[in-house]
């Protein structure tokens, strides 16, 4: 089954008077929803009680949950000792998302610092080699390592290389960011081709199961010639991407993926617009 949610809790959620994220999955059921992603990008503050009481309400009302690992992962980094502690943030965010009762973990795996951009990537596939093995020695190897499209130049994680590595292991599933895509390749992603071109490239590399329950995020993102510049919401009709000819691949192949949104603010309005344009194809 297709999963539609938001990446946090909406503008409209506190605006209807909740307060806590253990109220999202009742407030995400009554307006149609079946996903949320539980960011760490600040760092892993989330208390175990607290998780387990998040996770239990998620079951209750059939929510499929995520995290975001902490954003300062960096597997390209020269000093090692900060290699272990991005080690230790994806550890703990497995330890947390097993308490919330989710298997798919995001995270941004690095930038290229003063590497040329083929020595950070061929470090970071060393990295994530050792991380896999530290991943599955902890035993989370049931879990998804969700590693993220990035969306400025100087970060690796065009799709193709984000597909090459997830052939590592099969643990590691690309998150295809389709804003941080079309932002960091100064607004490619227009026509259906431009899209499927991006799944045929993952299913010739992967196979079918990670291909077709791949994770998606999806916003529309103000871009300059560095990239991403900031968030923006469904209501922009200058930097795109559009989400109807993603929809209409995702629906004529069968794809089930999990489909986050992460406009600014009203991150579940515009999730219920694109299940609604989903809904909407025959």
């Amino acid at each position: 089954m297709i999963c539609f949610g938001p990446s946090g809790n909406d503008k409209n959620f506190y605006d209807a008077g909740y307060k806590s994220t253990i109220d999202a999955p009742k407030w995400l059921n009554e307006i149609g929803l079946n996903a949320f992603e539980y960011s760490f990008g600040k760092g892993i503050l989330l208390k175990d009680e607290t998780a387990i009481a998040i996770g239990e309400e998620m079951k209750k009302y059939g929510i499929t949950i995520s995290v975001h690992a902490p954003y300062f992962i960096n597997l390209a980094n020269t000093n090692e000792e900060m290699v272990e502690k991005s080690y230790g943030y994806v550890l703990r965010s497995l330890e947390k998302l097993r308490l919330l009762g989710g298997n798919r973990c995001v995270i941004h795996i690095g930038s290229c610092g003063k590497l040329e951009r083929q020595e950070a990537l061929n470090l970071i596939a060393k990295r994530l080699k050792v991380l896999v093995q530290k991943v599955k020695d902890a035993g989370f190897d049931d879990m998804f390592l969700c590693i993220e499209t990035m969306g400025k130049q100087a970060q690796i994680g065009s799709y193709k290389e984000i597909v090459d590595l997830c052939t590592i292991d099969k643990i590691l599933m690309p998150t295809f960011d389709f804003g941080h895509i079309n932002a960091v390749t100064g607004g490619t992603l227009k026509t259906k081709s431009d899209f499927e071109q991006i799944f045929d490239y993952c299913l010739e590399k992967l196979g079918s199961f990670r291909t077709k329950n791949v994770h998606i995020h999806f916003s529309k993102i103000e871009f300059s010639a560095k990239g991403e510049v900031k968030h923006l919401t469904f209501e922009d009709e200058i930097y795109g991407p559009n989400f109807e000819p993603l929809a209409e691949i995702l629906k004529e192949r069968n794809y089930t993926p999990v489909v986050i949104c992460e406009s600014k603010d009203v991150m579940a309005m515009d999730a219920i617009k694109m299940r609604d344009i989903y809904n909407s194809i025959k």
